[in-house]
Formats: structure tokens, sequence, C-alpha cells
């Protein structure tokens, strides 16, 4: 059962109102409103604290329309967190995501049980390596750290402990 109250806009504080405007007017926005209004999956907690909901919903912005990763590379990595973290809003929100790119049920599955998938790309094969090593280990060796260039493995490790917060809190609040 969800532990947190899904606020229709017009009952919240004009601080919380600003911030569920923002995120219902970009890209995600229509995702995530529920039928009454209220935000669903991560964004509805984000409303608890506008100034910490704020940027943490624009690291997600800059990570999902503003990174140097494809948008395949992107979602395989998603879901690489979301299969570790056993997040199943996160696999609901990015598996068709991830089809509409090309990725196939049998990639999805093998990703949902925690193996990597066969990948023809040599780039996002690297990305599900790397991003399951860091998942796994918290950490990589230094033939790991060799495997993407600096700048995506910046933004890599950053997709990962964004998504693995976001799979936290909606464990937390029963999501």
């Amino acid at each position: 059962m969800a532990r947190l109250r899904r606020t229709p806009p017009h009952q919240l504080s004009p601080e919380a109102r600003a911030l569920y405007e923002k995120i219902t007017s970009g890209p995600r926005g229509r995702f995530m409103v529920d039928p009454a209004g209220g935000l669903t999956g991560p964004f509805n907690a984000m409303l608890l604290s506008p100034p910490v909901g704020d940027p943490l919903q624009e690291l997600g912005a800059a990570i999902r329309y503003r990174s140097s990763l494809t948008d395949r590379a992107r979602e395989l990595a998603i879901l690489v967190v979301a299969g570790h973290q056993d997040s199943a809003f996160e696999q609901a929100a990015h598996e068709p995501i991830a089809r509409d790119l090309g990725v196939t049920e049998e990639q999805l599955q093998t990703l949902r049980a925690g193996s990597p998938p066969a990948l023809a790309d040599p780039a996002e094969a690297a990305v599900v390596a790397v991003a399951r090593a860091l998942v796994a280990k918290g950490d990589l060796d230094d033939e790991e750290y060799a495997v993407l260039g600096e700048r995506a493995l910046f933004e890599l490790t950053t997709l990962v402990g964004y998504y693995t917060t976001l799979a936290l809190q909606l464990r937390v609040f029963r999501v």
C-alpha cells in the first residue's frame, strides 16, 4: 500500500505547486499524472520538499534529455538499475521506452533477470557491463573504468546513482 497520498494540484502549497507545474509541463509530465491530477511515481515524493525535489528532478531531466549517452544505452542502463533494485515502477515506466527503441522482449527479460542481454552494438554492451559492475560493486576496476570515455562514465555513474535513489524512494514510500 502506498504510504504517500497523491495530492491534487489545487491542494499543494505554492512552492510544491510550482514544482508540480515544472514537472508536468516537461516531457515526462504527461506520463506522471493520475486521473485526479496527482503525481505518480517518484515525482509525488519530490513535492514533499521542493528545495530538494526540484534539483533532483532537474538532475533526472539532464540525465534523460541532455546527456551524451544514446537513448538506447540510457534505457538499458536504467533497466540494469531497475532490475538490480527490483524496482517494478521503473521497469514498468522504462520498458515501453526501451521497446520503442528496439529493445526486444528477450533482452528485457534478460535485464529483469539481472543478466547481460545479447547486444549487437559494442557501445551499448559496454554501457550495460559498466552499469552492472556499478550496481553490483559500487566501483569499477581499472579495466572496467577504461571501457567508456570519462564523460560517458561520469554521466553513467550519475544515472546509476540517480535511479538507485529513485528506487530507494519508491521502495520506502511504497510506490
